[in-house]
């Protein structure tokens, strides 16, 4: 092949078109627990996460919901991700082996999200949220009727593989993706006379992008180490559907996603697909809930 202008454009032309079938063809996970959200600037504050704005008779003045006094803030982080292709091989017309690269290239862009957000997760026992506590906890602070603080759980421990009951059907879910710079345009460094040419014949070919990841509401999330049975199972769901705002007022939690690593597959699939229970008797649980089985989580 004669390396020149028109050869490189092709080159980069056919590299883009393999990167752009991989963005495409591969789906990812992270949307149904996940929010995005468009930032615009270097971090986004998200104090308002410490109130859920309610209906009131409207009685004398107006009661104005504003931002709570969390300071809880996502700052976006830079990612990059960058092939080299020898020069050699644009001498020698070897190229075809590069295609299947920038197309695994789309495919990792279009998951990133995933490994940001599944480890941020599984990681929740030992985060912390917009509260100062860890998002899964059992003592998130929230006033009662009364206006007292009282001390309220989303997860009941224990020691073993984590798994999640959610409701992930509000506007806002459990967990926050923060799109700064999505990780869509493939850029080149091909010219005779640049650094990396000229000192290693290496043609480089990068992606890179700008986001973040982070806790929304702990409320719509229960989070367990216990046992996957249907003992575990009926007190997540009890505790969640149980969930109130501030000053008591329900929030009509309704928990149908159950979140599990490949190792709690057959569980989770005995106990919401199964009609009978391991008695023989009616099971209760049976399609309450949809199963999300995540790689990431193993």
């Amino acid at each position: 092949m004669i390396i020149n202008t028109t050869s490189l454009r092709s080159a980069f032309i056919g590299f883009n078109a393999a990167f752009q079938a991989g963005l495409a063809t591969t789906t990812s996970m992270y949307g149904r627990i996940a929010t995005t959200v468009p930032s615009t600037t270097k971090e986004q504050e998200y104090g308002w996460l410490g109130q859920f704005p309610g209906f009131r008779e409207w009685i004398g003045d107006r009661v104005v919901n504003g931002l709570a006094s969390h300071g809880y803030t996502l700052k976006n982080k830079s990612y990059e991700n960058t092939i080299g292709v020898n020069r050699d091989d644009f001498d020698d017309d070897n190229l075809g082996i590069y295609a299947p690269m920038f197309q695994q290239l789309g495919a990792t862009a279009t998951n990133f999200p995933d490994t940001l957000i599944w480890a941020l997760l599984k990681n929740g026992f030992t985060s912390k949220c917009y509260d100062g506590q860890f998002f899964f906890d059992v003592d998130h602070p929230v006033l009662d009727a009364a206006g007292n603080t009282v001390s309220v759980a989303n997860t009941d421990g224990g020691s073993g593989t984590a798994w999640f009951l959610m409701d992930v059907s509000q506007p806002l879910k459990p967990i926050i993706f923060q799109s700064r710079k999505p990780f869509t345009n493939l850029v080149r460094m091909d010219k005779e006379d640049d650094q990396n040419v000229f000192d290693k014949k290496e043609y480089r070919y990068g992606l890179d992008g700008r986001c973040s990841a982070g806790f929304g509401f702990w409320q719509m999330a229960w989070g367990s180490k216990q046992p996957l049975d249907a003992t575990h199972y009926e007190a997540a769901r009890v505790a969640l559907s149980s969930m109130k705002a501030d000053y008591g007022q329900p929030l009509a939690i309704q928990p149908k996603l159950l979140v599990v690593p490949s190792t709690l597959e057959g569980a989770a699939r005995r106990l919401i697909g199964n009609q009978l229970n391991p008695d023989g008797g009616t099971n209760e649980w049976f399609g309450t809930a949809e199963v999300l089985v995540v790689p990431w989580l193993n």
